[in-house]
């Protein structure tokens, strides 16, 4: 049966993530040393002990995701389980290109490491912030967004379900655009940036600079990319899109869709939380999505 292996993003972190498996294998051991020692912090003191405010800052939360995400990869890999085709969600496209074969572990925490202080910066100097608005049609969501100031789409997660991102005041005022319309839930997000947004256009450089300094190799299955919703194997074009995602937004319904149009059946959601697997259900409530977060979830699954 075809599997498509699918990373989480920013959100899905929690304090003891990784915990059990630095224990257990010596991979994992061995990656968050690699990890402190590129990023010059015990990562796995953050990932494991916290404190959760800590974690929850963009510079730390994504490279602790990112190598939580890699060690799990590697374990469902050690185990016989391998993917069909790989995606993530936002900072999930890293893990998804290492698993894919495209990048090293290395080179893709270097430049996770670089986008995360980057877009940390873009979010002090411009600051602004994200909102989750479920049960709003394509016509609400333009008149939401229709504001003076910034405020975009970020992540369109399933029918519905759409985060937007953009500028403090901007973000309020369509909250209150959304209530006005009878809109059913809108969620003020706990982020230090307005992700996925143009406020986001001063870590283009820096992230530019870094993508273009790594080797990027041929992918050893197929990656579906945020920016374009399908499979893209072209390096040149694979670079592009993971530019290009820094300041757009993460088609993550489309990409499910394609895939599955592609033949995916199963699903395995691999990093911290169920986040994706929610998504999954929002999008098309038949797809199977299984989450393998711990050591227990590698062995339940084995029993399947």
């Amino acid at each position: 049966m075809p599997k498509a292996f699918i990373f989480p993003g920013q959100g899905s972190q929690y304090v003891g993530m990784g915990s059990d498996l630095y224990h257990a294998f010596e991979n994992a051991r061995e990656r968050y040393d690699c990890a402190a020692d590129i990023l010059g912090y015990n990562l796995s003191e953050i990932s494991f002990r916290g404190p959760e405010d800590e974690l929850r800052k963009t510079q730390f939360t994504q490279p602790a995701i990112f190598v939580h995400s890699i060690i799990i990869d590697e374990c469902l890999k050690i185990s016989g389980i391998n993917p069909t085709a790989v995606a993530g969600h936002s900072l999930g496209e890293f893990s998804a290109l290492v698993s894919a074969e495209i990048l090293s572990f290395e080179d893709a925490l270097q430049i996770v490491k670089v986008r995360s202080y980057a877009m940390a910066h873009a979010g002090t100097i411009n600051p602004g912030t994200m909102a989750a608005v479920i049960g709003a049609s394509d016509k609400q969501l333009k008149i939401i967004c229709d504001q003076i100031g910034i405020v975009v789409p970020a992540n369109l997660n399933a029918p519905g379900q759409i985060v937007i991102s953009g500028e403090i005041e901007a973000i309020d005022i369509a909250l209150a655009t959304a209530k006005n319309l009878g809109i059913r839930r809108v969620v003020p997000l706990n982020v230090s940036g307005a992700f996925h947004s143009p406020l986001m256009t001063s870590a283009r450089e820096s992230l530019k600079e870094v993508i273009n300094s790594v080797n990027f190799k041929d992918a050893k299955v197929p990656v579906y990319q945020n920016f374009v919703a399908k499979a893209v194997t072209d390096l040149k074009a694979i670079r592009h899109n993971i530019l290009n995602q820094l300041e757009n937004p993460v088609l993550w319904s489309d990409t499910i869709i394609k895939m599955m149009e592609n033949g995916m059946t199963e699903f395995i959601e691999v990093g911290p939380g169920k986040v994706l697997n929610g998504l999954n259900r929002g999008i098309n409530k038949k797809i199977i999505t299984h989450n393998f977060d711990k050591m227990e979830h590698l062995d339940a699954y084995a029993m399947l």
